[in-house]
């Protein structure tokens, strides 16, 4: 388990582990991409999953416009999550980023989330 650290537990959401090849091969496909930075000591992280990302609602919006969820680990603080966090001007989790079919750039949106802003992701 020490190998693949936090990134065998995905979110109940359906995501799948965050890697830049993994970012980078969805983009390609022009997929959307909602990709979160978390921990498991990160409690504001607990707070988000709860209220805003594992809801059906969350759920239902991403498999209709067919967003990809990455989900970065960083309860071992794995080095490369690391570098990628700071590369978005964050210190450390949570991180949300939203990536839109297209865009050179990635959304962040706030590390506070509400019921109703990731469904209303487009």
């Amino acid at each position: 388990a020490a190998l693949t650290g936090g990134a065998a537990r995905p979110a109940k959401v359906g995501g799948d582990a965050f890697s830049e090849a993994r970012l980078a091969a969805l983009r390609r496909e022009g997929r959307p991409v909602f990709a979160y930075f978390t921990a498991d000591w990160c409690l504001s992280c607990k707070v988000n999953e709860a209220s805003s990302i594992d809801t059906a609602a969350t759920r239902a919006a991403f498999a209709s416009n067919k967003v990809a969820v990455l989900v970065g680990d960083w309860t071992d603080g794995d080095p490369a999550l690391g570098r990628f966090i700071q590369a978005h001007n964050r210190a450390g989790v949570p991180l949300y980023l939203y990536y839109a079919p297209g865009a050179a750039e990635p959304r962040v949106l706030p590390q506070v989330l509400t019921p109703g802003m990731l469904a209303a992701l487009h």
